[in-house]
């Protein structure tokens, strides 16, 4: 006698998919059997280069647009796993904030997350329950200067899955949120600085100084988090809502 595989026959949605975190989701989820991804990105290149043996629908575009999600009620009304990742990086002191930079980081990562859990809820609701994972981030408690909207988006999202968890506990849906610290993801692209060590000191060296501050001594890999991540969105956590996971390294300690 087998155990039932819990992702069998079933449909998942990733956002943020095309790189990260997600990518690493989309390919656990893959592994694990599940039937049908429903990834969300602006990159749609990306998307179709992660090569998944699952039916995949990729669905090209921001999660800060809520008629894309309006178009998935319709043409997706039922999932059974999501996990809410997509985000973009920001950074400057409160004091120096445009309102411009604010709205940007806001609308994918706090807006974007609101709508993709709502839409998630829904669908799994009348999918007769189900398990989301929302990526927080360990600045979302820890404060660290300079990071601006991020932090604040950080602590909203997880909170958020906290509030979602005791909304949606009548359903048989459960919401848990991570909390990274430092991971190995493209977010880090977009900053000046780090593209310029990079140049001057190569990629995993300008990781391996950015973690001089985290015990374990280096960032964490994306395929770790999917992990931890799968771990929350499966069976094997049933008793287990509205925890946000820290998974820092020992950098908040």
């Amino acid at each position: 006698m087998t155990d039932r595989n819990p992702f069998a026959d079933t449909t998942a949605l990733v956002t943020g998919a095309a790189s990260g975190i997600g990518a690493a989701c989309a390919r656990w989820l893959d592994r694990q059997g599940v039937a049908r991804l429903v990834l969300v990105d602006p990159d749609a290149a990306g998307l179709a280069a992660l090569d998944l043996s699952c039916a995949v629908d990729a669905i090209e575009g921001s999660v800060a647009d809520e008629g894309l999600w309006h178009r998935l009620d319709e043409s997706h009304p039922e999932i059974d796993f999501a996990v809410v990742n997509a985000g973009v990086g920001g950074s400057g002191v409160l004091a120096e904030h445009s309102l411009e930079e604010w709205r940007r980081v806001m609308s994918v990562n706090l807006d974007g997350a609101f709508l993709t859990l709502s839409y998630a809820m829904r669908a799994m609701k009348r999918a007769g329950g189900g398990s989301a994972v929302v990526v927080a981030s360990i600045t979302g408690s820890k404060p660290v200067a300079g990071i601006g909207a991020y932090g604040v988006a950080k602590a909203g999202v997880a909170h958020m899955a906290r509030i979602a968890a005791l909304e949606g506990a009548p359903d048989g849906i459960r919401v848990n949120a991570v909390a990274p610290g430092g991971v190995d993801t493209a977010i880090w692209n977009g900053s000046p600085q780090f593209q310029q060590s990079v140049e001057a000191n190569g990629r995993d060296a300008t990781l391996k100084a950015m973690a001089v501050g985290t015990p374990r001594g280096r960032f964490a890999a994306p395929d770790e988090l999917a992990a931890q991540i799968g771990f929350l969105l499966s069976d094997a956590a049933a008793n287990i809502t509205g925890e946000v996971m820290v998974t820092d390294g020992g950098y908040s300690l």
